[in-house]
């Protein structure tokens, strides 16, 4: 080695580490430093209040961020998991007189149907699945609009309400459904077949297909969870409010799950899910918005904080897989 080549200056930042390093830990930091923020200079921020408030927002966007993140995995997006909450809400009035149990099951039912038309128009029809999942994006909330009669309804069934407004050793009831659905989907994707199937396609769907790996079974698979899982939030963000609105239930949450999913390191290119990282994705989407509230600044702060952040993470993303 020659002097020059020893004493030559190294750069200050290994830009690839760095590359490498952010759409797995980014979030985490950035979430770190939001709450230091608000910490310092936000009164009450750290009340039980205040934490109660955030975690019962940020819930339904994770539930719908978790089946988001399963669709992304196998490089597809729904657009229509904010129509499928919107048709779950009107419906959930209509069948409360047959008891909580059978509404929530129609309910459910509606999104696995959806999910199933969304699959089988990606998976054996041959669409692309933003062309597929828009379809429903539009017309699933037009068949909620028509089931509800373009009317709010109030709902009163106490049990069904206990599910969004009550609480649980101190936790709402809302929390712990959206973490217990955290862990099963989470151990689906790392622990079963069934997750390393959704994480081949994504990583390569033409050797999936060559490996005899039943794809458009797979695929289908995805779609009707993705379904379920936004119907449950709509449910609960009926029993949450306690009315069914389905011009404003779930309308634009598509773009919160996108985001979450994308913020928390999983790559639009599909082949990797990170379920931990979304959950950070959509609990630091929720701090920048509350943030922003508490400190009175304007809602198109707001949205432009959000896109930059989105922009990040996507070139991030891109990056990491183009290495």
């Amino acid at each position: 080695m020659t002097t020059e080549a020893a004493t030559a200056p190294r750069p200050a930042v290994d830009m690839a580490r760095v590359r490498a390093w952010l759409p797995k830990y980014g979030v985490y930091v950035a979430i770190g430093v939001l709450v230091l923020y608000n910490v310092l200079f936000t009164p009450h921020f750290l009340t039980w209040s205040n934490l109660r408030i955030q975690l019962v927002q940020v819930a339904p966007i994770v539930i719908v961020a978790l089946g988001m993140a399963l669709v992304i995995g196998t490089e597809g997006i729904d657009l229509s998991v904010g129509s499928v909450m919107a048709l779950a809400a009107a419906l959930i009035p209509l069948y409360l007189g047959y008891g909580v149990i059978a509404a929530i099951l129609v309910s459910l039912l509606a999104g696995a149907a959806v999910g199933l038309i969304n699959g089988t128009l990606v998976a054996r029809v041959g669409l692309q699945p933003i062309v597929a999942t828009l379809a429903l994006f539009v017309g699933g909330r037009g068949l909620a609009l028509v089931i509800s009669k373009g009317q709010l309804k109030d709902v009163r069934n106490e049990d069904f309400i206990f599910l969004g407004s009550g609480d649980l050793l101190g936790i709402p009831m809302l929390v712990w459904i959206a973490a217990l659905l955290v862990v099963v989907v989470a151990f689906v994707v790392r622990r079963t077949v069934f997750g390393r199937r959704l994480l081949a396609i994504g990583g390569n769907r033409p050797a999936t297909e060559l490996a005899g790996i039943p794809v458009k079974r797979v695929l289908i698979t995805v779609y009707i969870v993705c379904g379920v899982l936004a119907s449950v939030a709509g449910l609960l963000a009926v029993a949450r409010i306690q009315s069914s609105d389905a011009s404003s239930v779930g309308l634009l949450i598509e773009l919160s799950a996108i985001t979450a999913v994308v913020v928390g390191g999983t790559p639009l290119t599909g082949g990797k899910v990170r379920i931990v990282g979304t959950v950070a994705g959509a609990l630091l989407m929720q701090l920048v918005v509350a943030t922003m509230i508490k400190h009175n600044l304007q809602p198109s702060t707001t949205e432009m904080v959000q896109a930059v952040i989105i922009l990040i993470a996507v070139y991030a993303a891109r990056e990491r897989k183009t290495r």
